[in-house]
């Protein structure tokens, strides 16, 4: 082992060094005190086998952020990032087939008419006119065609039974 006379001072005794001198200016003279003795210096660690270069890199603030200030504020420099460049529009992959080409092929002109004209018949029928209708004469004059179907089929044999069903009762009244 090597002496601890020959060891470099810590970074304690530096400062309680500083210290002393620094209280000795300040204070008038008396006489001195004996001087503490010095701690012992911890072991040193065990160095890493790797060691990664350390960079004295200093943050000057002084230091401008762009090469050129775009404008001056009093005795502030305001930077302006330029714009980022815009993306390029997404441009979909050429279809494999033409859509018109198998649309022609699957419907026959007859048909696709037809198909048509029943759309265009409900997506009006869906409308509402700025007359005044609500969706409550939307849904009502929908509804109608569909009611006066139902009732064809259901109201003679609903009034038969009712009308049967009266008179039973009148004749149990009677007798």
């Amino acid at each position: 082992m090597s002496d601890q006379s020959s060891q470099e001072p810590t970074m304690e005794e530096i400062l309680a060094s500083i210290r002393r001198i620094i209280s000795e200016d300040d204070a008038p003279a008396e006489p001195e005190a004996p001087a503490p003795a010095p701690a012992p210096a911890p072991e040193p660690e065990p160095e890493p086998a790797y060691q990664e270069p350390v960079e004295d890199d200093v943050l000057d603030l002084t230091d401008p952020i762009a090469p050129e200030p775009l404008e001056s504020v009093g005795d502030l420099d305001v930077y302006s990032p330029p714009a980022p460049e815009p993306e390029p529009a997404y441009t979909p992959p050429a279809p494999a087939f033409n859509r018109d080409e198998v649309a022609d092929n699957l419907v026959g002109d007859h048909a696709a008419g037809l198909a048509a004209s029943a759309f265009g018949s409900l997506s009006s029928a869906l409308l509402m006119p700025k007359d005044g209708r609500t969706l409550e004469d939307v849904v009502r004059e929908l509804l109608r065609p569909l009611l006066k179907e139902w009732l064809d089929q259901n109201l003679p044999r609903i009034v038969e039974a009712k009308v049967e069903e009266e008179v039973h009762r009148i004749a149990r009244g009677r007798g």
